[in-house]
């Protein structure tokens, strides 16, 4: 037999307690490098951790609902060259095993690019199956000496129902809350007995949802949410219940950027260029003229960041994600183009990992390539303003003497009320669609 080597989970930006969900392959699998052995699911996103080489697997360390760490221990691969792996994995490969957690569904149906927040607080879950993200606390409740008295598995429980343990009393010898505490304060809860807690949002004392037997009418058919829907849908609702949302509408002329940028794609065809990096240089010079916006509400504070990460909603079979782009401002075009490139498709391919969505400072979410002509964008806390941007359109523009044929591109800013005045926001726009006018402007 072969040497029998570790794989081990890489770094995935600090996380702890990260559960596992599913396992992507048995022992006597034969996996190339990079193959992914089992999927891991954090309060932002889901990702593989990948064969650091090619191999059988002898031995899995982990089942499904294990919480793991970096370096934590996932199979012993006995290590073959990738040659004998293909040659073994060849037959596997016309019916692969499913994966063992999965249940068999129908394929999700791809979401478009809508703007999403993917941040930490959720609304309670009690559906069965459901696993909800963990509930952000309080600034207050991070202190030691106010962190909630409770077993790890009680946390864990507590986690997967959506509570936030600071509201409970814990009914044990020195307050020490149980897996029955829990149960209770849920049962309340659904009674309409207590208020949940979703960030700054909780408590709206909403009525209950309608419950329909939708098969009564007609023929149904039953296809369950993404892992990944299931969590940016509990951000999306805390976040809209939570910020004062309030959007601004503008159009920017880019006849001459895409002109130019066409202009680049001829002489540089080893890279795309694409109108999105023209928009990110652009949202960066704003940034830098409007520092309000580049900030983040704690309290009383508003904490103004000295640093341009952006972010930038990507479309995945499984829903959205929101990878981050860091130190745009210090990068060109032809290197914000290949980064672009590159997140984008280890989204696609649930790669990302926790380090690669988190630090944003702004985010653009654009459907310029399905149309629309405006929308909406939910700001992605813990940031204060989101950029939308929809498909361009040429348009008879009067330039003083006569309608000249234009490509207007519209731009949709959502920013938080508490932060950002109304006129604020127009001047915003407005400077952004001047540099996308004249790109001069990021010279100066």
């Amino acid at each position: 037999m072969a040497e029998l080597k570790e794989a081990r989970v890489p770094d995935i930006g600090g996380s702890k307690d990260v559960p596992v969900i599913e396992l992507l392959v048995k022992v006597g699998d034969a996996v190339k490098k990079d193959q992914g052995l089992v999927t891991l699911e954090s309060d932002k996103a889901t990702m593989e951790v990948p064969a650091p080489f090619a191999g059988i697997v002898r031995e899995l360390k982990l089942k499904v609902g294990d919480e793991v760490a970096e370096g934590a221990l996932v199979a012993m691969i006995e290590a073959i060259d990738a040659t004998t792996t293909a040659a073994v994995a060849a037959p596997v490969a016309e019916k692969p095993a499913a994966p063992i957690s999965a249940p068999a569904t129908a394929p999700a149906v791809p979401a478009p690019v809508v703007v999403s927040a993917a941040a930490s607080a959720t609304p309670a879950n009690v559906s069965s199956g459901t696993r909800s993200p963990p509930v952000a606390f309080a600034a207050d409740g991070l202190m030691p000496d106010k962190v909630p008295y409770a077993s790890p598995s009680v946390r864990v429980f507590a986690r997967e129902l959506g509570v936030d343990l600071a509201q409970l009393s814990g009914s044990e010898r020195g307050g020490r809350i149980s897996k029955e505490d829990v149960q209770n304060f849920v049962k309340k809860v659904i009674a309409g007995g207590a208020a949940t807690s979703a960030g700054n949002g909780g408590g709206l004392n909403l009525l209950p949802w309608p419950q329909v037997d939708f098969a009564k009418f007609g023929a149904i058919e039953l296809q369950p949410l993404s892992r990944i829907k299931k969590i940016s849908g509990a951000n999306l609702h805390r976040n809209w219940v939570s910020i004062p949302h309030v959007t601004q509408f503008d159009e920017a002329d880019i006849t001459e950027m895409e002109a130019f940028r066409k202009k680049l794609g001829e002489e540089q065809k080893d890279v795309k260029v694409t109108p999105l990096v023209f928009l990110i240089k652009a949202v960066v010079a704003a940034l830098k003229k409007y520092p309000q916006f580049n900030a983040s509400l704690d309290g009383d504070n508003l904490v103004l960041k000295k640093y341009f990460h952006i972010g930038i909603a990507v479309d995945t079979p499984d829903g959205l994600v929101v990878p981050v782009l860091r130190d745009c401002e210090s990068k060109g075009l032809f290197e914000l183009s290949s980064e672009l490139a590159a997140i984008s498709a280890r989204a696609r391919e649930k790669k990302l990992g926790p380090a690669e969505m988190q630090g944003g400072c702004f985010s653009i979410s654009s459907l310029g390539g399905i149309g629309g002509t405006a929308f909406t964008p939910i700001i992605n806390a813990p940031e204060v303003a989101i950029l939308g941007v929809s498909k361009s359109l040429t348009k008879p523009v009067w330039n003083g003497s006569e309608f000249a044929p234009r490509l207007m591109l519209p731009l949709s800013l959502s920013y938080d009320h508490r932060v950002i005045d109304g006129a604020a926001a127009a001047r915003f726009t407005a400077y952004l669609a001047q540099v996308l006018g004249d790109l001069r402007r990021l010279l100066v």
